[in-house]
């Protein structure tokens, strides 16, 4: 799963390059570091990566796709999400708010069981400008509930997501 997700980053950061030659901060690229605190029974402190592509259709608005995975306590948990992101410049400084959908997928690893549910991620950071091109992701945080069926894991879970890492805009 990891290999393919490698490929499909290394696709996007290629089209991306071929794409600045067309129009200047088009495409930016986000991949970090991943805190999750996952509300379950009980309560688990989960770490990994976030990895994401935005789209710019104006210089406010763009459309996001985003790819994370969370691990800890014998659990995996990743996420898939697409929405909408909108933004501003401020000098070095840019913040940004999202709404994504999409899904969660959760495997135990301990007792082999798996399942798949709704996800959404809503929230807010701010980027700052290392050199041209690219960002430091100072902060990231997102509401991320999961919407399991109560029969397999947990039913509805509200989790809390904070992320940083480097963005490259092309």
């Amino acid at each position: 799963m990891l290999k393919k997700f490698a490929m499909l980053f290394g696709l996007i950061l290629a089209f991306s390059l071929a794409a600045h030659a067309q129009d200047s901060d088009k495409i930016q690229v986000f991949g970090g570091y991943s805190y999750l605190r996952l509300d379950s029974t009980p309560t688990t402190n989960t770490n990994g990566f976030l990895f994401s592509g935005e789209y710019k259709i104006n210089h406010w608005l763009g459309a996001v796709g985003e790819f994370g995975g969370e691990y800890g306590s014998g659990l995996h948990l990743y996420t898939y999400l697409f929405g909408p992101q909108i933004s501003a410049n401020y000098g070095r400084f840019s913040p940004f708010a999202h709404v994504l959908l999409g899904g969660a997928h959760a495997n135990l690893s301990g007792s082999g069981s798996s399942n798949n549910s709704f996800s959404m991620a809503v929230g807010a950071g701010l980027d700052a400008k290392l050199v041209h091109g690219v960002y430091w992701r100072v902060f990231e945080g997102d509401y991320v509930p999961t919407f399991y069926s109560p029969l397999s894991f947990s039913g509805t879970q509200s989790n809390a997501r904070f992320s940083t890492g480097i963005v490259i805009k092309f």
